[in-house]
């Protein structure tokens, strides 16, 4: 299993508004095509303004093609016409876990 770590830096004053509209427009199309959400959180102390989100994949083939499907789902564009405008910078990264990892 691999994990796609997803840092977004959100406009300040509107983390409410982007979070909102994640849970009613971005989650449920997320959970149904990418599967395994691991944890969504942000940010209070230290980096201010940040969602952070990871999701497991079985591996870098099946991240890329449910990364396919979630682009041509239908629903999706009607997320991203409201979260890209709050959106300030976006950061990915995959992650491996060590041999000794919990998350192996």
């Amino acid at each position: 299993m691999i994990y796609e770590e997803r840092i977004y830096t959100i406009r300040p004053g509107t983390m409410a508004e982007y979070l909102k509209n994640y849970e009613t427009l971005g989650l449920p199309v997320q959970k149904e095509v990418l599967g395994t959400l691991v944890g969504f959180w942000h940010t209070e102390i230290g980096g201010l303004n940040k969602v952070v989100h990871i999701w497991g994949y079985d591996d870098l083939d099946d991240r890329l093609n449910r990364r396919k499907i979630l682009s041509e789902h239908p629903d999706w564009p009607a997320y991203l016409a409201v979260a890209l405008p709050l959106i300030v910078e976006q950061e990915n990264r995959v992650l491996i876990p060590a041999s000794f990892s919990p998350a192996r």
